[in-house]
């Protein structure tokens, strides 16, 4: 027996730190607090006439890939969220909604960039150990095209888990989170096996919320100030608070992970705009979809 099969049937081999990622939509959260005082101050003409204008265009890109929020607390009054299939036309989505006359009375609060990312530890793993085992060089050409080909298999069996459409729920909890880099717990310097196994265990609180909250994790490491982004949606917010406190318990989220502030709304549609400007609660969206089966929910 070889020296490296020997160490393969030992598992003694060490491997890559890094899981491999699958990305997708391109993600923008703005956070905005309204001037109510301005707007009341304008004539009913003038209301009407930027209602008219704003709702007409917030009715496009719903169907492209946007949703509107009125927001709890006094971190602000509106939130957008904006799923695009790529970076350039989540610009032009910002862009459009800056166009707007009724912009002139939101004042920019928060704003989050992100991709929508899928992590692929238990995968990773496999593969990672099937290239040692096979006496492939790490990172060598042979090594990247291998790992190439199995992302590429991964996009299209994953492509609408990548490029999801925003889910129907009444209410959204959005909160950025990092993985702790400290001195004493640091989740990087862990063995990619030993995340792996933290994570599995993570996912299976998440599962028993299946069909109650709906989970998209984007990833925002070099694009936003934190590692992850993560949006739930739900019919019932108290669901939020249920699931989240869980996670306390987990290893994972109580020992390895920070969080930042929590964004809450509830779903305004387009056509429900009129209604949200007389200072209204806006009526829930018909459903149009099935009910979400679930993933595993991992915060």
């Amino acid at each position: 027996m070889s020296t490296s099969e020997q160490g393969v049937n030992n598992q003694s081999f060490e491997l890559p730190a890094v899981p491999l990622t699958l990305e997708g939509s391109a993600v923008l959260h703005q956070m905005f607090r309204f001037r109510w005082s301005q707007w009341h101050a304008k004539s009913t003409e003038d209301r009407a006439r930027i209602t008219a204008q704003a709702q007409a265009a917030l009715v496009k890109m719903e169907a492209a890939g946007s949703a509107m929020f009125s927001m709890f607390g006094h971190k602000g009054d509106v939130l957008f969220i904006h799923f695009r299939n790529d970076f350039e036309a989540l610009n032009q989505a910002q862009l459009t909604l800056n166009q707007l006359e009724l912009l002139s009375y939101l004042e920019p609060a928060v704003s989050y960039l992100s991709v929508v990312e899928l992590g692929l530890y238990e995968s990773t793993i496999k593969l990672y150990r099937g290239l040692i085992s096979a006496g492939v060089e790490a990172h060598s050409p042979e090594w990247n095209e291998t790992i190439e080909e199995a992302l590429n298999r991964q996009r299209e069996a994953m492509h609408v888990r990548l490029f999801p459409q925003i889910p129907e729920g009444r209410y959204v909890s959005f909160y950025p989170m990092d993985r702790r880099r400290g001195e004493e717990k640091n989740w990087y310097t862990l063995p990619i096996e030993e995340r792996q196994r933290q994570m599995d265990l993570h996912g299976k609180i998440g599962r028993r919320y299946a069909g109650k909250v709906q989970q998209i994790i984007s990833g925002s490491i070099g694009l936003d100030d934190w590692e992850w982004g993560v949006d739930l949606f739900s019919d019932d917010p108290v669901i939020f608070k249920k699931l989240i406190y869980e996670m306390r318990f987990d290893e994972v989220s109580g020992v390895f992970s920070n969080f930042g502030a929590f964004y809450v709304g509830l779903r305004c549609g387009a056509r429900e705009l009129s209604t949200f400007l007389e200072g209204k609660t806006p009526k829930a969206l018909p459903k149009t979809r099935p009910a979400p089966t679930g993933r595993p929910v991992r915060p």
